[in-house]
């Protein structure tokens, strides 16, 4: 990889916004099939292994204990302080302030924008639950007559799907289940007891009911067929960024595939504010950039323009590359551009209390949990309910209560110490992610206020309908039902506050369809009406399933790459 200087070209065979977990893809794929490739990235540059300065601290050995003042909190995060997580300071580097990085919610309203701005985007701090979509996930808008269908099906990224997943490398079990294809998988990492005998209670109870261990983006075994990649260390500090590089993230695994082609140039700080169109040629000819720290303007061109800069960013990079062809935006000749956002709610669920397996513990921090798949509406299943269509699954844990237990009991001495070093009692809990349908009023537009740069602040449309609400109910019910089922104590339903973006599984701005009337990009990824031009992070998604989707980002992007390199070649771009 080099990084751009004075001395680098302004011109490219490809140019890639983001860093992210599409936009390493894209990097790796067109750097591999032999493109000059500039990488831009609006955030600054953070390196594998060496930045990653609090991957092995204490909790002792962070600032404040480990805690960001208020003060701080009402100033720099005043809304991503409503995530929880993301302001810990930990991995609080890895994520945006909102006082730099402004946006606005309609009234009423709550949108949770989780934002990274580094190479490698938030591929540092994901989740790593990789699970394929399936042919009813395809066909789900058809056949409910929902907003658009799909001009793909499972059997078109099934290929896709295998080929990621072998780079990427991913840990699980096969269970032979239609809603939930199986992959390409690891050694899958172990449950705890208490997790073992549940998976046991509810195959005895029920049919389309079943456990699983979450399908992770970590290494677990095979260590020597990924370069320079470890096996995982369960630590437990992921999301701080993983010195083994034994979880996937663009700059642990693609961008240093991508880089030894010595096909590819970084350039950091670089934020993409336009696509440059051409109305001649009805291409894209570059990509218009302002150096966040300079604020200067550069422009690149490129014969293709591969945009991943995340759904919200990407869309807004196409809202702003307006033209006498375009007034409304590029490709937006159907009015869809910035509407449909979807997301994963959840912050439903239950938890219990555990009795018995006292003499039992568990090794490591196991960065995983298990995985409950769909069970609700299924074809050809009793499990329907009639008060919302599509499903959700679940994502739990169980363990054992830690040390800090004891810090607020009454003791003192050796009996309260040698009290602390005794594991607490099983507890156990697990959190729904039901599908939010493509509704068109769910939508994000620029607003005339700019920000630091001179681009214009985003504003968002977004709540949860009915059949959300209607499928948060039996999210909690189920819940009850699978652990009381289990003979679990204290069982206690929970539905928490949410806002539309707090999955951080943001997705559905420039959907992809079968008629540009109706939809932005077609079936390999290009904006309709300029066929150059590739959008294939969570912007393209024409439904949003209920399982986690950034293997399905991967898979996307491998195939886009493959047919605009193909395209390229034949003289159609």
């Amino acid at each position: 990889m080099s990084l751009f200087d004075e001395k680098s070209p302004m011109n490219y065979d490809a140019i890639v916004i983001g860093t992210g977990i599409s936009g390493g893809w894209a990097a790796k794929e067109l750097c591999e099939k032999g493109l000059k490739t500039l990488v831009l990235e609006r955030g600054r540059n953070i390196k594998h292994v060496t930045d990653y300065h609090t991957a092995n601290l204490d909790p002792w050995e962070l600032e404040n204990g480990g805690s960001l003042s208020e003060k701080q909190l009402d100033k720099e995060y005043p809304k991503q302080r409503r995530t929880g997580y993301t302001v810990r300071p930990e991995w609080v580097h890895h994520f945006v302030k909102d006082s730099e990085h402004p946006y606005e919610e309609e009234e009423g309203t709550r949108f949770d924008w989780i934002r990274g701005y580094q190479v490698g985007g938030r591929s540092l701090v994901w989740g790593r639950q990789s699970y394929r979509w399936s042919e009813m996930d395809f066909e789900a808008n058809a056949k409910d007559g929902v907003a658009v269908d799909w001009p793909i099906r499972y059997n078109d990224l099934a290929p896709w799907y295998d080929y990621v997943e072998s780079f990427a490398g991913i840990s699980g079990m096969k269970e032979g289940l239609k809603q939930l294809p199986d992959g390409q998988f690891l050694k899958p990492m172990d449950f705890t007891c208490v997790e073992a005998d549940l998976k046991k209670s509810m195959s005895k109870k029920w049919k389309h009911r079943m456990l699983t261990i979450g399908r992770t983006a970590h290494i677990t075994s095979d260590g020597e067929k990924f370069a320079k990649r470890g096996e995982c260390q369960y630590r437990n500090r992921c999301m701080r960024g993983c010195p083994y590089g034994a979880y996937f993230s663009s700059n642990s695994s693609t961008l240093p595939a991508a880089e030894a082609t010595g096909n590819m140039t970084l350039r950091p700080n670089s934020i993409a504010y336009e696509i440059i169109y051409d109305e001649d040629s009805k291409r894209a000819t570059g990509v218009r950039v302002i150096d966040a720290v300079t604020k200067k303007t550069y422009d690149f061109t490129s014969k293709i323009v591969f945009c991943n800069a995340s759904s919200i960013h990407s869309t807004a990079i196409l809202m702003q590359s307006k033209s006498n062809r375009f007034p409304n935006g590029m490709g937006n000749d159907s009015g869809e551009l910035g509407h449909n956002i979807m997301d994963h709610h959840f912050q439903v669920g239950a938890s219990a209390d555990v009795e018995g397996y006292e003499d039992m513990y568990y090794k490591g921090r196991r960065p995983n949990g298990f995985y409950i798949p769909r069970f609700r509406n299924l074809p050809g299943s009793r499990e329907t309910n009639k008060d919302f269509i599509r499903g959700y699954g679940y994502q739990g844990s169980a363990r054992r209560g830690k040390w800090w237990r004891g810090v607020a009991e009454m003791g003192y001495g050796k009996k309260f110490k040698d009290e602390l070093f005794e594991p607490g009692p099983w507890t156990i809990g697990m959190n729904g992610f039901g599908e939010i349908l493509p509704y068109h009023d769910n939508r994000m537009e620029l607003t005339s206020e700019t920000d630091d740069w001179g681009i214009p602040i985003i504003k968002f449309y977004t709540t949860l309908r009915e059949n959300e609400l209607k499928m948060r109910e039996d999210m909690k019910t189920a819940a009850v039902e699978i652990f009381e089922a289990a003979g679990f104590k204290n069982v206690q339903g929970w539905d928490k506050s949410y806002g539309v973006g707090l999955g951080i599984h943001e997705m559905g701005t420039a959907r992809m369809g079968k008629d540009s009337k109706t939809s932005v990009l077609n079936k390999w990824n290009q904006v309709h009406e300029v066929k150059n031009v590739f959008v294939t992070d969570g912007a393209c998604m024409t439904s949003s399933a209920c399982q986690n989707p950034s293997l399905t980002y991967m898979a996307l992007t491998a195939r886009a790459a493959d047919h605009a390199v193909k395209e390229l070649k034949n003289g159609n771009l």
